[in-house]
C-alpha cells in the first residue's frame, strides 16, 4: 500500500492552521515505511487552492491542527483524508505516530 502524507509546518513544528504554513513536509510511504521525504512550498493561501494543489501533488492523507470546514469538504471531495486536531510536534514525529497507529487527534484548532 502506498500513501503520500502531508504535514503543514511552521518553525519546524505542525502549523496550527494548515493554510498559513511555511511549507508542507511530504512523506512517501510504501507498506507502512517512509521511503522518502521532501518539503514543498504551497501556493498563496486562498480559499480552496491548497486542498486542490495537495491533491494534484498526490497527497492522500493530511495531518492538521486546525482547518476550515470548506477545506475539509474539498479534501474529502478530492479523496484526501484529513486527520484533524493533531498536536504541534515535528512532522517526522507526527508521520511516525500516524503510521504506528498512535497519533492522537483532538479538537479542530480552527474556528472558521
Amino acid at each position: 500500500m502506498e500513501q503520500r502524507i502531508a504535514v503543514p509546518v511552521v518553525n519546524g513544528l505542525l502549523s496550527a492552521h494548515f493554510g498559513h504554513c511555511e511549507f508542507f513536509f511530504i512523506a512517501d510511504v510504501v507498506n507502512g515505511e517512509v521511503r522518502q521525504t521532501k518539503e514543498i512550498v504551497p501556493p498563496p493561501h486562498e480559499p480552496g487552492v491548497i486542498p486542490r494543489w495537495l491533491s494534484e501533488e498526490g497527497v492522500n492523507v493530511v495531518l492538521v491542527g486546525g482547518i476550515g470546514q470548506k477545506a475539509v469538504d474539498l479534501f474529502n471531495q478530492f479523496g484526501v483524508k484529513p486527520v484533524i486536531g493533531v498536536p504541534a510536534k515535528t512532522p517526522k514525529e507526527l508521520v511516525d505516530e500516524f503510521l504506528a497507529g498512535k497519533l492522537v487527534a483532538g479538537v479542530n484548532q480552527c474556528s472558521h
